[in-house]
């Protein structure tokens, strides 16, 4: 069998279908390299490793276009992740190619949860790789994701939660913090999860006969609940939990409707 004419074909004919049909080439793409995958996965076998590296060189020169080893290697790997689990039109090859430098499964159909939920671009993508969202999942929420199970609103929150100093200031106070956040409140309910709306901060109520202030309020669209936040500079104390959960008691008996979940709480700490 003639490995390499097959692949020079499959390429030919992907490119001539990217100018006759846009509407679908993404789709068309994704199916060409994943049948070049398949090729070289059997290509590989008979001629070894350095194959990729020698129809590199000629495609690049037949076709007057640069196929790279990188990128052969991808469909591939392309291939290889897609006999298992199912490839997701939605999704660009950009895309794919970002994700595919991933070897845990899992990880990945995170990343491609998220990229179909939030309609991820390319960059947006590859920000949530860098900042290791998976990673800062707990374990529990892991196992819940990979069995196709929906996770708490607390178990979606990642730890830590990021939050860039943009002030740069050394010494951070919770009012500092607070400032932080809401100069980049955008950025901060992207980091909390989805659909996550902001209220206000400083939010005024009434426990007994004395004022007290909720350091930021927001409510989850998709959770249908409030979310209180309170912002620490030391570490986590048993008072703290106290103060969150009588404001969240408060939100239940003077905000909460009944066709809404009950309101959570967050404590940030520095």
């Amino acid at each position: 069998m003639n490995y390499y004419n097959e692949i020079k074909t499959k390429l030919i004919e992907n490119e001539n279908y990217a100018r006759i049909k846009d509407y679908s080439k993404e789709r068309y793409k994704l199916n060409t390299y994943y049948e070049i995958g398949k090729i070289l996965s059997k290509a590989g076998k008979h001629y070894g490793e350095g194959i990729i590296k020698e129809y590199s060189k000629k495609l690049t020169k037949d076709l007057n276009k640069g196929y790279s080893v990188t990128s052969l290697k991808y469909m591939r790997r392309f291939y290889e992740y897609a006999k298992s689990q199912p490839v997701v039109d939605q999704l660009s090859w950009s895309h794919y190619t970002i994700l595919l430098s991933i070897t845990d499964n899992n990880k990945i159909k995170y990343y491609i949860n998220q990229s179909i939920k939030l309609s991820l671009s390319k960059r947006e993508l590859k920000e949530k790789i860098d900042a290791k969202e998976y990673e800062r999942l707990d374990d529990k929420t892991k196992l819940k994701l990979s069995k196709h199970e929906q996770p708490t609103i607390q178990e979606s929150i990642k730890n830590p939660i990021i939050i860039n100093n943009s002030k740069n200031k050394s010494v951070i106070t919770e009012k500092t913090l607070k400032e932080i956040i809401l100069e980049n409140l955008d950025k901060f309910l992207k980091e909390l999860g989805n659909k996550f709306c902001y209220i206000g901060n400083e939010y005024k109520i009434k426990i007994g006969d004395r004022y007290n202030y909720i350091d930021i309020l927001l409510y989850n669209i998709e959770y249908n609940c409030y979310v209180v936040i309170e912002l620490k500079i030391t570490e986590l104390k048993k008072e703290h939990i106290g103060q969150i959960e009588t404001y969240m008691n408060y939100i239940d008996t003077n905000l909460k409707n009944i066709n809404q979940d009950k309101t959570i709480g967050i404590i940030i700490c520095k």
